[in-house]
C-alpha cells in the first residue's frame, strides 16, 4: 500500500498531510523543535510512508531534511512549480495539495547536493558574503579619508592596494606628515602623476576620532580576510579529501584555478546525472538565452535567472579564458568581439555557458579537459 506526504514548512509550524491508497486522509500540525520532528517522523513510519514532499521555504526546510532523510524519499519542490489552486487557501489545503502532488506523480524534486556538498557550499557562500563586506569596509574606509581631505584614491587603482593599505596603517599609528606618507607609495604612482600632486593628495586635516575609526575599519578588514582564507583552506581540504580527481581534472580547463574550482565543486557537486545534458546544467545555472517569442517575434535574449553564485564564478573564469593565449576560449573571444563586433559582455556570457559546458564533460566523462584542435575536427570531417 502506497502512501505520501506533504510538508507545508513554516519557521516555527509543519503542517503535515498523509495520503494513503486506501483514501485515508491524515492531517496535523507539529512544531519545529527536534523532539517534535522525531514524532513527526514516527507518526509517517507508523503509516509506512514511502515519498515526502515540501515545499524550499528559505532556510528553514533543511533541519526537517536532515531528520527525515535517513528514513524516506524526499523531494523538494520550488513553490512556483506547485501554486495552490484557485478557491480558499490555507495551510492545511497547501500539504494536502503537495501530498496530492506527490501521489499523482505530478511534481520533480530540486537539485539537493548531499551533505558533503552542503559542507562546501557553506563556505563558498560566506566567502561570496566577506567579499561583499570587505568591498563596503573599503569603501567606508575611503569616506573617511576624503572626509580629512586625503584624496589619495584619487591617483591609485583602487583602494586594496598595498600603497594605498601602507598610508592607512602609518595613520592608524599616528603619523599624518606627507613627507613621511609618501615613502609608502609606490614609485610609479609617483612617477605617473608627480610627487607634488601625491604630496598635496596626502595633506590633510586628521583627528583622533577619525585615527580611531579608521584603525577599527582596518581591523575588521583584516579580520574578514583572514576569515576568507580560512574558509578557502577547508573548501581545498574537503576537495583534496573527496574529490581528489575531480578538483584536478577542473583545473585543467583554462580560466578555472583553485578558489574556481572549490566553488564550483559546491555549487553543483560532482555527479552529473542530476544533470542529464550540459545544456540541461547551463538552463538550470541561468546561462542560456531565454526563449519569449510570441506571433514570429522575439521579445527577449536575456539570460534567465538561476544559480547567481555559479554565474558570478563562471563569469570571472570567463575573464581569465578570454586572456588565456592558445585557448580556444581566447580565439572565440577574440573573434565575436573583433571580427564580428559584438559586446565584450555578451561575449563573456557566451564563454562562460561554453566554460560550464566544458564542466559538465569534464565532471562527467571523468576526463581532463582537451582544447578545440581545428586540424582533429578537419581530419575527422575527412574520414581519417
Amino acid at each position: 500500500m502506497r502512501a505520501v506526504c506533504g510538508l507545508d514548512v513554516h519557521k516555527d509550524s509543519v503542517f503535515l498531510c498523509i495520503l494513503c491508497e486506501t483514501g485515508e486522509i491524515v492531517e496535523r500540525v507539529f512544531g519545529v523543535l527536534t523532539f517534535q520532528l522525531r514524532d513527526m517522523r514516527r507518526l509517517m513510519q507508523s503509516y509506512e510512508v514511502s515519498e515526502v514532499t515540501m515545499e524550499s521555504t528559505s532556510v528553514y526546510w533543511i533541519p526537517i531534511w536532515r531528520v527525515l532523510e535517513p528514513y524516506f524519499h524526499l523531494r523538494l519542490v520550488n513553490p512556483y512549480f506547485i501554486k495552490q489552486m484557485p478557491g480558499r487557501k490555507s495551510d492545511v489545503k497547501d500539504a494536502q495539495w503537495i501530498a496530492e502532488c506527490t501521489c499523482k506523480d505530478l511534481i520533480r524534486g530540486s537539485f539537493v547536493p548531499p551533505e558533503i556538498i552542503q559542507q562546501l557550499l557553506q563556505y563558498d557562500r560566506r566567502i561570496f558574503d566577506l567579499d561583499a563586506e570587505i568591498v563596503r569596509k573599503l569603501s567606508k574606509l575611503d569616506a573617511v579619508m576624503q572626509r580629512c581631505n586625503l584624496r589619495l584614491s584619487n591617483y591609485v587603482s583602487n583602494t586594496d592596494t598595498k600603497s594605498y593599505k601602507q598610508v592607512v596603517e602609518c595613520l592608524c599609528g599616528g603619523t599624518t606628515d606627507p613627507e613621511q606618507l609618501i615613502k609608502r607609495i609606490h614609485g610609479r604612482i609617483i612617477n605617473k602623476h608627480g610627487r607634488e600632486t601625491i604630496l598635496a593628495a596626502l595633506t590633510g586635516v586628521v583627528s583622533d576620532a577619525e585615527k580611531d575609526v579608521m584603525r577599527q575599519l582596518r581591523q575588521e578588514l583584516e579580520m574578514a580576510e583572514s576569515h576568507k582564507q580560512e574558509c578557502h583552506k577547508k573548501m581545498v581540504e574537503i576537495c583534496q579529501t573527496h574529490f581528489r580527481e575531480q578538483f584536478k581534472r577542473l583545473m585543467t580547463i583554462p580560466g578555472i584555478k583553485e578558489r574556481a574550482a572549490t566553488s564550483l565543486i559546491a555549487e553543483i557537486g560532482v555527479d552529473m546525472t542530476k544533470f542529464q545534458t550540459a545544456a540541461h546544467l547551463a538552463s538550470w545555472s541561468g546561462l542560456r538565452p531565454r526563449n519569449d517569442e510570441s506571433n514570429r517575434k522575439v521579445k527577449s535574449r536575456r539570460i534567465t535567472h538561476g544559480n547567481v553564485f555559479l554565474r558570478k564564478t563562471l563569469i570571472e573564469c570567463a575573464w581569465g579564458a578570454s586572456r588565456t593565449q592558445g585557448c580556444f576560449f581566447s580565439w572565440f573571444s577574440y573573434y565575436q568581439t573583433q571580427v564580428r563586433r559584438k559586446n565584450k559582455m555578451k561575449v563573456l556570457v557566451a564563454v562562460a555557458r561554453k566554460l560550464l559546458i566544458a564542466v559538465w564533460h569534464v565532471l562527467h566523462d571523468q576526463t581532463d579537459y582537451k582544447d578545440f584542435d581545428p586540424d582533429r575536427e578537419r581530419r575527422i570531417s575527412n574520414g581519417v
